[in-house]
């Protein structure tokens, strides 16, 4: 028998929890392009492979912020 492959979609207020946010910043970011979505209806559902990859995204952005930011290391 074949394995279940489909995706898991997750709300918006899924995804706002999962990130400690408020859905209309989940909203942004899925109008702004940031966190990709589909739109059944008149409500989104964000593929839960892309919420998993968008908060690495952030914590990788937010490590970087807290070393100065620059990417830049001293030599020498």
């Amino acid at each position: 028998m074949s394995e279940n492959t489909s995706p898991h979609f997750l709300t918006v207020a899924e995804v706002a929890d999962m990130c400690r946010v408020s859905r209309m910043t989940v909203y942004r970011w899925v109008h702004s392009g940031d966190l990709p979505a589909v739109r059944f209806g008149k409500s989104f559902r964000v593929p839960q492979a892309a919420a998993e990859e968008f908060v690495q995204r952030a914590a990788i952005t937010s490590d970087l912020d807290q070393d100065g930011g620059s990417g830049a290391t001293a030599v020498g």
